[in-house]
Order: C-alpha cells, then sequence, then structure tokens
C-alpha cells in the first residue's frame, strides 16, 4: 500500500487492527461477566460515575458527558434503571428544568456487590496478563491519543 497517500504501514495496520480487536473482545467479556449480576457496562458505568460523585448524585447532562452517551439514551437508560431500583431522578431546585440521577440505597448495595468481581474482571483479562512497565507504557502512550481526542471532542 501507498503509505504516501495516507495509506497504513503494515506495522501501523496491524497496531491499529490489534487495538480493534483488542478493544472489542475485551469490552464483550466484562460485558458478560457483569451479566450474572443483570448488567450491562453502560448500568455499571453509571453506577460507578454516580457512586463517586458527591451526594451518589449527577446531573444528568453531566452524567452524559462523562459516559459519552446522547441525552435521549441515558434518559433511556436511566428509565430502566429505575425500573430496576439502582437509580432514581429528582428535580434540581434551583433550576426546574435540570434533573439529577441519584443512586438508590439498592444501587449503593449492588455496586459494592458488583465492584469486586468486575475489577477481578479487568485483572483476569487485562491487567494481569501485561508485565508493569508495559502498563506504564500503554498507559503513557494512549494518554496522549485520549488527550486528542477530549480535545477534538472540546473543539
Amino acid at each position: 500500500m501507498d503509505t504516501e497517500k495516507g495509506w497504513l504501514t503494515a506495522d501501523e495496520q496491524r497496531a491499529w487492527r490489534t487495538h480493534l480487536d483488542v478493544s472489542r473482545l475485551l469490552l464483550h467479556q466484562l460485558e458478560r461477566d457483569l451479566h450474572p449480576f443483570g448488567l450491562t457496562l453502560n448500568d455499571y458505568e453509571i453506577l460507578v460515575n454516580l457512586s463517586e460523585s458527591e451526594g451518589h448524585r449527577m446531573r444528568m447532562s453531566e452524567l452524559a458527558v462523562r459516559t459519552r452517551q446522547s441525552k435521549s439514551r441515558l434518559s433511556h437508560q436511566i428509565t430502566r434503571m429505575e425500573n430496576a431500583r439502582l437509580v432514581r431522578r429528582e428535580s434540581c431546585d434551583s433550576d426546574k428544568r435540570g434533573l439529577f440521577a441519584v443512586l438508590t440505597e439498592t444501587g449503593w448495595d449492588t455496586m459494592r456487590d458488583v465492584a469486586p468481581h468486575h475489577v477481578a474482571s479487568v485483572r483476569r483479562h487485562f491487567i494481569d496478563l501485561l508485565p508493569p512497565q508495559a502498563l506504564a507504557d500503554l498507559t503513557k502512550h494512549l494518554g496522549v491519543v485520549a488527550e486528542h481526542l477530549h480535545t477534538a471532542r472540546d473543539a
């Protein structure tokens, strides 16, 4: 292939395709490991964000940004999680149009029960497969890509 016309070299192509393959396979495996708990990765990400936020609550608009979901998609997701009693919506006193997603007691208990299993899954399928220096290098190099994408998104 002609790299002068923008094509990837063989090494670049292998790196790119390996990244895509690992990303898809890892997310699929983590999703499978959450299935026995009745959660999806999206559910878990929302529970994590709420559990780490002050008062276990977050404005829906901020949660949409943090989880990279449209407001409409997040609203449907929160409805499903409300039906499972994991979260509830509350009005914002200072902004009548604003809504908070709030972690319920059931959601907090679920988070505490599931988190150790999820961490073990991340370790088993990712962290423990790489030596410490490879993890440090990966963090450094992917950090450059993440920073670029965050900047591009905000531009």
